[in-house]
């Protein structure tokens, strides 16, 4: 699904070039569950970024399903993040005067997709928060935002989700809950890459990859990796349903 070979991103910052991403090459198939570590400022928020077609890299190359991504349009790469990636990020980015549901189905606006009706209940429904439908982000705890979040991003069905620092504002119990709903997603067929700089949370994936000063220096398995749902034993539970695979 993923392909970058070589790639170099570069940053200007204070009159200075900052190499965020020094040939860079990874590969991440379909239905892989991949977390990518490292300590601040190491590049992985900017390799989410070009694997999310929010940037570009200056040198390299980057393949999504095959397509090369330097040759679309912008219009052809808002297209492609519409249709195949759901974004999910550390501050939540719900707007504040709009429902959980109005918020869920923001991405439905440029959907190219004929009937869209109830798609963003039945997101909701998917992480435990169909009776949280008419609530403001205001009435909803940190988690059950995040939650929220990833709705907003399984909403158009994308075959990808990008998830940056999705747990790095949450408590222990509501971060387990969120990453116990991106293990369902994962085991129900969609490729998922978390970006984290915890350690425990990456051992939640099957794969990771460690990034430091913006070269990848580790790509390992993880033989073990913990289930979030039986760590969530210990908290008394988890509201949220697991997710199923699509129709």
């Amino acid at each position: 699904m993923i392909r970058l070979e070589h790639v170099t991103k570069t940053y200007r910052k204070d009159a200075e070039e900052v190499r965020a991403l020094q040939d860079a090459s990874l590969r991440i198939e379909p239905g892989e569950f991949v977390a990518i570590t490292g300590p601040s400022g190491s590049g992985k928020s900017t390799l989410m970024n070009l694997m999310g077609l929010l940037d570009r890299p200056d040198s390299g190359s980057y393949h999504l399903d095959e397509s090369e991504v330097a040759s679309l349009t912008p219009d052809d790469l808002a297209q492609l993040r519409n249709e195949k990636i759901g974004f999910v990020f550390q501050t939540f980015h719900l707007l504040p005067k709009t429902t959980a549901q109005e918020n869920v189905e923001l991405p439905l606006i440029y959907s190219s997709r004929r009937d869209i009706s109830g798609l963003g209940a039945l997101a909701l429904e998917k992480v435990g928060l169909k009776d949280r439908a008419k609530h403001l982000p205001s009435e909803l705890s940190g988690g059950q935002q995040q939650r929220v979040a990833i709705a907003r991003a399984l909403v158009n069905e994308p075959e990808l989700i990008l998830a940056d620092e999705p747990t790095g504002n949450l408590d222990t119990q509501s971060g387990l809950e969120v990453l116990a709903i991106f293990q369902d997603l994962n085991r129900a067929g969609k490729t998922v890459v978390l970006v984290t700089h915890d350690a425990a949370v990456a051992e939640m994936a099957h794969r990771i990859v460690e990034i430091v000063d913006g070269r990848i220096v580790a790509d390992r398995p993880v033989e073990d990796s913990k289930d979030a749902r039986e760590l969530l034993v210990g908290f008394g539970g988890d509201e949220s349903p697991a997710v199923e695979a699509s129709p």
